[in-house]
């Protein structure tokens, strides 16, 4: 799907919040890496694409009023075969009916599970005095529990997003810690600047995160994304 189809389809649906599988098309159109994500609205096509995907798979909830997924039991993850994918799609829909009985429910999305890494989140607010801002940190729960991030002001050049980087306390662990395999710095500082020039690009974004992002020794992905559009755009 295209930016003008994305954008389309949500202006006429009314929502500011892109759904997980629009927000990677989005993204991965702009160079940006992305774990490949499907969508199923039934529990035999959820299968199938597991099928075809490869296993072990994950599935997540897609719903524009249900933000936090994983609190309201809306993600299943390291699911080995067809039955278990069943039951997950199934378990998914009972939770999110019982904690959001009004919320919309688009499907599920089916995506293969990555490879481990170091977790890192990727994201952009707006201020109001200096405009998009972008932010690094360690990701996962780990962002919210440490708070260890560093921040820039939309446009970045490479040695921007090198000191986002290093000026972060868990630095060590991105450098490899007690044998833990090092991320891709220089991988990382391409991927913070390509995401910088993305929301430099597109006004129409208020919100943006990746988390998590996992940083291997030679690259980088993003397993989760969330974009918020301005109101009424």
């Amino acid at each position: 799907m295209t930016k003008a189809a994305i954008l389309e389809k949500a202006d006429k649906e009314k929502r500011a919040l892109l759904t997980e599988i629009e927000a990677k098309e989005w993204l991965k159109g702009a160079g940006v890496p992305v774990v490949e994500t499907k969508l199923a609205t039934s529990k035999t096509e959820a299968v199938e694409i597991a099928k075809k995907l490869g296993f072990p798979v994950a599935l997540k909830i897609v719903s524009p009023d249900v933000v936090h997924k994983s609190d309201a039991g809306g993600v299943k993850l390291k699911l080995e075969n067809g039955t278990q994918v069943a039951k997950a799609y199934t378990e998914i829909m009972d939770n999110i009916k019982k904690h959001y009985p009004k919320a919309e429910i688009i499907g599920v999305s089916v995506q293969k599970m990555a490879k481990p890494g170091i977790e890192i989140i990727i994201g952009m607010t707006k201020d109001a005095q200096f405009g998009p801002v972008i932010m690094f940190g360690l990701g996962g729960v780990l962002v919210e529990v440490l708070k260890d991030v560093s921040f820039r002001i939309v446009p970045l050049e490479k040695r921007d997003a090198a000191e986002m980087i290093t000026e972060i306390k868990g630095f060590p662990i991105l450098k490899g810690y007690r044998g833990q395999d090092p991320a891709d710095i220089p991988y990382l500082e391409d991927l913070i600047v390509k995401v910088s020039d993305f929301v430099d690009k597109n006004p129409e974004i208020k919100e943006l995160d990746l988390n998590p992002v996992f940083a291997y020794k030679d690259g980088a992905i993003a397993v989760d994304a969330r974009i918020i559009l301005e109101s009424g755009k």
